[in-house]
């Protein structure tokens, strides 16, 4: 499938089927969820992969009851990690393994923390959950390229997510995927017209 064949194809699943995707297709997804761009690449987000059915049951009554948590194969949490200076630490020793000089990434290093410095707490949350939503388009249509399916969720209880796996609380749950082969019947495709989503200047 071409991308723009999967675009096309892919829709937000209602109800899946329970049939387990393949190991190696869901590692595939997740690679292609890893490489998922982000400002500065610091990919400020941990995904919680959960496939064990007595969890996802546990978790349902904090996501409206919605069939989608329980019928899926893999139930992914796109979770916003606001540890920002933990992350640029790991960053750096990371660049640093991989044969960069420290001088010449610590401009690098001043300017992302520069800039986090500016921001509040409230303001950071915001910037790290914007990250979280490109990985996020990397999984929606990573899934139809590999021939599953799968359905954006933002309706859930976060606090209910939190407790239940026990995250700590840099990571904020911020959106749900979850993923596996669709048993309902996509609705057609309703856009608006080009001339109102695009402004030529």
């Amino acid at each position: 499938m071409d991308f723009a064949t999967i675009v096309q194809k892919r829709y937000a699943t209602k109800q899946f089927d329970g049939k387990k995707i393949p190991e190696e297709n869901v590692n595939q997804l997740l690679e292609m969820i890893r490489f998922a761009p982000s400002s500065f690449n610091i990919q400020p987000w941990k995904v919680v992969v959960i496939s064990d059915q007595t969890v996802k049951e546990k978790l349902q009554p904090f996501s409206w009851n919605q069939p989608q948590i329980t019928s899926c194969s893999h139930l992914l949490v796109f979770c916003a990690d606001t540890d920002i200076e933990n992350i640029i630490q790991r960053l750096e020793k990371q660049l640093v393994d991989e044969g960069a000089k420290k001088e010449s990434i610590q401009r690098y290093l001043d300017m992302i923390r520069n800039f986090t410095k500016g921001l509040t707490p409230e303001q950071n949350v915001a910037w790290v959950q914007k990250q979280v939503y490109i990985a996020l388009g990397n999984a929606l249509n990573g899934a139809k390229a590999l021939g599953f399916d799968s359905c954006p969720m933002e309706g859930f209880d976060q606090k209910g997510y939190t407790d239940t796996l026990h995250l700590p609380e840099t990571l904020i749950p911020t959106v749900l995927c979850p993923i596996g082969y669709g048993s309902d019947q996509p609705t057609p495709k309703m856009r608006f017209a080009r001339e109102d989503v695009f402004m030529r200047i």
